[in-house]
């Protein structure tokens, strides 16, 4: 079927590809599907080798909704903003190029956007396939990331995860005009969320499985440096020191497993360093360990001399510890944050 391209849509959707050829198609026909027929989708092919383009070109000649802009290999943050500066509606949707689309995607989140005008942008849940293979880790994060279903459990939770999947991200362009995509050296769309809650803009979900998210050791998030799990760390470093821990050069860190000491080493290089360490295993307590003493959770007194980062890994143990200190009176995103 060919539609007639619309004038003025009323979103954007942005589709980077690079060598995608083998899943292009099917991604494709999951956007020319949806309920939401008043959109544009630049299809934006960072020069591919295997066919995509072709793929891309043949869609565009079937549909006139979806549109084509080839490129030189330049990567990925240079491909986004090249087709953000072609996006023409008030909202751009972010999809990736082996991930399928639930047909009601576009219309649940722009229902959802302009419903609250306080809302920059909305993700939604997932649901990861092929469903054989899919390891522990990543089923693990994919429950997690489906419990986040409001802005306040998105700036509440961020500093753990990226609390969106980037392909299920809607945004509004004009957020985008002042933000952008950047290369940090780390994942460009965690940054992004993380530079839109700094900016005190709220980000919301639509809590509902409206995107198919293909997993698989082809991804890029496998594939390039700027994505193991350093990185994130680094990131999230980054944003805390500048944030959360910005008027304290002194913290208190909740946890000294691997998940603690990476990020207590990446804190250190923004000159923000533990005053204590608050830990359960008992051949730890009354140690000092890079100059702060180990602290059993008893020994927590209210009000906190320092703000506290509670740095675990696994949602049930969060989930203990926040109980824990919400009976102390102390406030989750204002005394304290969970990290990862």
């Amino acid at each position: 079927m060919t539609a007639v391209g619309d004038p003025a849509p009323a979103v954007s959707v942005l589709l980077p590809v690079f060598d995608a050829a083998a899943t292009l198609e099917v991604c494709l026909r999951s956007v020319a599907r949806q309920t939401e027929a008043r959109f544009e989708c630049w299809i934006v092919d960072d020069g591919s080798t295997d066919g995509s383009l072709e793929v891309a070109h043949a869609c565009a000649r079937r549909d006139a909704r979806f549109r084509v802009l080839a490129l030189e290999h330049r990567g990925l943050v240079a491909t986004l903003t090249s087709g953000l500066a072609r996006c023409r509606a008030p909202l751009v949707a972010r999809m990736d190029a082996d991930d399928v689309m639930h047909r009601e995607r576009l219309a649940l989140q722009r229902a959802a956007l302009d419903g609250d005008p306080t809302l920059a942008a909305v993700g939604s849940h997932v649901r990861c396939f092929p469903r054989a293979g899919l390891r522990a880790g990543m089923r693990a994060y994919e429950r997690w990331l489906n419990a986040i279903d409001s802005a306040e459990r998105v700036r509440l939770d961020a500093f753990i995860e990226c609390p969106i999947a980037h392909p299920t991200l809607m945004i509004r362009r004009d957020v985008t005009a002042h933000m952008g995509y950047r290369d940090a050296g780390w994942p460009e769309d965690y940054d992004l969320v993380l530079r839109l809650l700094e900016a005190d803009l709220r980000i919301g979900v639509v809590p509902r499985r409206l995107l198919g998210w293909r997993q698989g050791e082809k991804r890029l998030s496998k594939r390039d440096p700027r994505y193991a799990t350093e990185r994130f760390t680094e990131c999230r470093a980054a944003f805390l020191a500048r944030s959360f821990l910005a008027k304290s050069d002194r913290y208190l860190l909740w946890g000294y497993g691997g998940t603690g000491r990476r990020l207590r080493a990446a804190l250190a290089e923004h000159d923000k360093r533990p005053a204590a360490i608050i830990e359960l295993h008992p051949g730890r307590l009354g140690q000092t360990i890079h100059g702060a003493r180990v602290i059993a959770p008893d020994e927590i007194r209210c009000p906190l001399p320092h703000p506290l980062v509670v740095s675990v890994a696994g949602d049930e143990a969060r989930k203990l510890i926040r109980a824990h200190l919400a009976e102390l009176g102390l406030r989750d995103g204002r005394d304290f944050f969970c990290a990862a």
